[in-house]
């Protein structure tokens, strides 16, 4: 792709990096932009700034947040006893959407995949069982996807906390084998939190 000007270039290449996005569509975007006030863009570029300087995770689920502890786990409405483990922020903004789920979460940042070069050093599950061990909680519910990877991570921590007082549970299988958390239409993935197994019935399962 041939370029009339270096700065163009710079930033198709800098748009392109993200995920999804490829060099034709970066140059649709920037020079969109360029059509734009100049004002707008400005606004972006500030946003994005302050996104990288000052985003915080909360220091009780890993959840991205603006504060030390998000506005999940700071509302006293929620349960705390019942605890929702997923994947990233994807996964509880779509559980959130559904309006079934009322406990808190624990995000492990990504699940364990040694094509991927993560184990579970790599993730929040040391955290976690420091949270199953303390007693404070009475029931995880496993909500990573049906994936390989998804169902390691799941046993793994499954054998972490064995021999604690707590109950495991996975989500139905409303969500269909391979499918992510976020793609799941909202009534299908609430029914999922809603009419959930205990994991080791899962186990039996498969």
């Amino acid at each position: 792709m041939d370029f009339s000007s270096k700065l163009l270039e710079n930033a198709v290449h800098e748009m392109s990096q993200l995920p999804g996005i490829g060099k034709r569509t970066a140059l649709r975007l920037v020079l969109h932009m360029l059509k734009q006030p100049e004002r707008q863009t400005e606004e972006l570029s500030n946003a994005l700034l302050k996104l990288r300087s000052a985003v915080q995770f909360c220091e009780n689920c890993h959840n991205i947040s603006d504060t030390a502890l998000c506005e999940i786990c700071a509302n006293p409405k929620r349960d705390s006893e019942l605890v929702c483990v997923v994947e990233d922020i994807r996964d509880v903004m779509a559980i959130e959407n559904t309006g079934q789920y009322r406990g808190l979460y624990h995000v492990l940042g990504g699940k364990i995949s040694p094509i991927e070069g993560m184990g579970p050093q790599d993730l929040k599950i040391a955290s976690l069982v420091d949270k199953v061990k303390k007693g404070t909680i009475k029931e995880l519910i496993f909500a990573l996807s049906s994936t390989m990877e998804g169902d390691t991570t799941n046993f793994y921590i499954f054998k972490q906390i064995e021999g604690f007082e707590v109950r495991t549970s996975t989500i139905a299988r409303g969500i269909a084998v391979g499918d992510e958390l976020e793609y799941a239409d909202e009534v299908t993935l609430g029914r999922s939190i809603l009419n959930r197994i205990p994991f080791e019935g899962s186990l039996n399962k498969n």
